[in-house]
Parts: structure tokens; C-alpha cells; sequence
């Protein structure tokens, strides 16, 4: 009974098979626990090794703009790795990785930290420092600039992988005092660009003076001064003074333009008035020299006969005549009351 059961389920498998296309299922691999010793010391021994190149990774690599300050024993190597692969020895060696690529330092107080800080990118508060006076200013101020690639295991090796905030920032905070610290805050709006020049000029000296360069600037900009608020009214009194002062000149000069032109044109008809009666009197002079005896007489004739014409159409007029010439000849039409004539001449 027992073999006609297994005949049946033989036989069972054997129709699976064939409704699936004859796949037969792969047997999973037999372990043998018997091997020889030696064989399986030298399976665990590499097995350990590849487990010890995982967990320790003798290989580094260093991305460019980045350098490798090698670390062997605790002790910095000379030089910097470049970017690549490097192998080094597990445990007695280590590499740190040190960016020199650009970095930012922006001083200020009202910066967005949120949207502003990431990677090279520092944020520290306003520098605050005194004026001439000892009024309290601040100033928003950003530096831009890298870490020497050449010589940064040096950098690292003298002062630490915390180098910046040793000389960039306490560099640029005493700057800053030094040059504020000669004006007056009223004059620091004014004197602007000639600060930022001192400023920028005094920071590159200081870190170009530190041993081995560890750091190369590349830019300095002054971005705001920040005044006591007293300050800033007197400034904008002043400025409210100045603008008066400004107006009240542009109206005086403005006055004094139309007074000049008011003279320039009353000159200018006194010239012609002038210059038309010397006309006239040159006119007259020279009528005067044409009017010879001559001349008069002839003119005379000419008047006397046409007198002699009106009276024969008008044989009651009455004429005056005048001796010598030296007033004209006058003749009076009596006909009618109403149509008198009056015709005077010169003789």
C-alpha cells in the first residue's frame, strides 16, 4: 500500500513537470563540513583580510578643490596630497581633508542665517568698534578668501585646522578699529570709499605678513557703517540745513540773472535810442550842409507859383508873405467858412 502511495505521488511530480515545460528547480549547493583543515584556514584568512580592507580602507579620494593633509603617527607631512586616489596604511596613517576653494566671512547683524550660511560660508555679528570720539559704530563687512593650496599642510601644522578663525577674523576685527577709530562718525558717510580702500589695504598687509602665506585674500567689501541714532538726525539736520542753504543760493543767483538781463536789455534800448538820434543828427547836418541859397531860392519860385495857381481858382484867398525867407509863406483860403486851408512850405 505504502509503494502505490509513492508510485502515485511519483507520478503526480512527474505530470508537474511536464505542465511546466519540463523547469526543474536548481539544487541549492551542498556544504561540505568535512573539508581538509588547511583548505578551510586559508578560506578564513582571506575572508578576514577582505573583511579588514572594508572595515579599515587603506584608499582615500580627494576632490578637487580640496587638498589631504597626511597624518602619520600624529605627525603632518610636508605636503599636501593633490585630488586623486591615495592608499595609505591602515591605522598608522590618516588623511584630513581641508577645502580651498573660496570662502566667505560676512559680518552682520541682520543677514537671513537661514538663506546665507552653507558650505564656505561663515556668519559672524557686525564689528563693532568706537569712533574718534568714542561713539559706538558698526560695521557690515565681507571677506572673501582661500586657503594657500600650496603650503596648506604648513597651515595646518602651525595653526590648526580652526586657521581662519586665528587670522582671518582677528585680523579684519583689528583693521577695522584702527581705521574707524581716526574719523568722526559724522564724517564715516563722506569718507566711505577712502575707508574701504584703508581697510582692505590694511587687512591684505597683516595676512601677507604671517609666515608661509597661509591664506590669499580675494576681496574685501565694506557694505554698510552703522551710526548711533543721534548721529544720524544731526546728519540729516545738517543735510536739511545744507539744502536750504542750497536753495536760498539758486534763488539769489536766479535774481541776479534777471537783473542782469533787465540791465542788458535797458542798455540795449538806451544804445539804440542813442544811436537814433545820432542818426537823426547826422541826417539833419547833412540836410542842413545840401541847403544852399541857391537851393532855398529855387524852392521859393516853385511855392510862389503854385500860389500864383490858387489864386486863379481862388481869387478871394489871402496870402502873407514873409520877407527875406526865414518863415514860410502862408495863404489863407476865405472862400468858405467851413473848408478853410491852412498850406505851409519852407522857403
Amino acid at each position: 500500500m505504502a509503494t502505490d502511495m509513492n508510485d502515485y505521488f511519483n507520478k503526480k511530480k512527474n505530470e508537474e513537470k511536464k505542465s511546466d515545460g519540463g523547469f526543474t528547480p536548481p539544487k541549492p549547493p551542498k556544504i561540505d563540513f568535512n573539508m581538509n583543515p588547511q583548505k578551510a584556514g586559508i578560506l578564513w584568512l582571506v575572508g578576514g583580510f577582505i573583511v579588514l580592507l572594508f572595515l579599515a580602507k587603506p584608499f582615500i579620494i580627494i576632490n578637487e578643490g580640496e587638498r589631504g593633509i597626511l597624518s602619520t603617527n600624529g605627525k603632518y607631512s610636508d605636503n599636501a596630497l593633490m585630488p586623486g586616489l591615495h592608499f595609505l596604511l591602515p591605522v598608522i596613517q590618516n588623511v584630513y581633508i581641508v577645502d580651498t576653494k573660496v570662502r566667505i566671512i560676512n559680518y552682520a547683524d541682520k543677514i537671513d542665517r537661514a538663506s546665507t550660511a552653507g558650505d564656505g560660508i561663515l556668519l559672524k555679528p557686525a564689528i563693532t568698534v568706537l569712533d574718534k570720539r568714542g561713539l559706538p559704530v558698526s560695521i557690515d563687512m565681507t571677506v572673501q578668501y582661500r586657503l594657500n593650496a600650496q603650503l596648506a599642510a604648513q597651515t595646518i601644522s602651525n595653526w590648526g585646522f580652526s586657521w581662519e578663525d586665528k587670522i582671518i577674523d582677528p585680523v579684519a576685527r583689528d583693521v577695522v578699529r584702527n581705521v574707524i577709530g581716526q574719523y568722526d562718525a559724522e564724517t564715516l558717510p563722506i569718507m566711505r570709499n577712502a575707508i574701504a580702500q584703508k581697510i582692505e589695504a590694511g587687512i591684505r598687509d597683516n595676512v601677507n605678513r604671517q609666515k608661509n602665506g597661509p591664506a590669499d585674500l580675494e576681496s574685501i567689501q565694506l557694505r554698510e557703517i552703522g551710526l548711533p541714532q543721534k548721529v544720524k538726525d544731526q546728519i540729516e539736520r545738517v543735510q536739511v540745513a545744507k539744502q536750504e542753504v542750497e536753495k536760498a543760493q539758486q534763488d539769489v543767483e536766479r535774481a541776479k540773472q534777471e537783473a542782469f538781463k533787465k540791465e542788458t536789455e535797458a542798455q540795449g534800448t538806451a544804445n539804440a535810442l542813442t544811436i537814433e538820434a545820432k542818426a537823426q543828427a547826422q541826417a539833419n547836418h547833412l540836410v542842413g550842409q545840401s541847403l544852399t541859397p541857391g537851393l532855398l531860392k529855387l524852392e521859393q519860385i516853385k511855392v510862389q507859383g503854385k500860389f500864383n495857381d490858387a489864386l486863379k481858382e481862388n481869387k478871394d484867398a489871402k496870402i502873407f508873405l514873409t520877407p527875406g525867407g526865414s518863415t514860410p509863406n502862408i495863404w489863407l483860403d476865405t472862400k468858405t467858412a467851413d473848408n478853410q486851408k491852412i498850406s505851409s512850405t519852407g522857403k
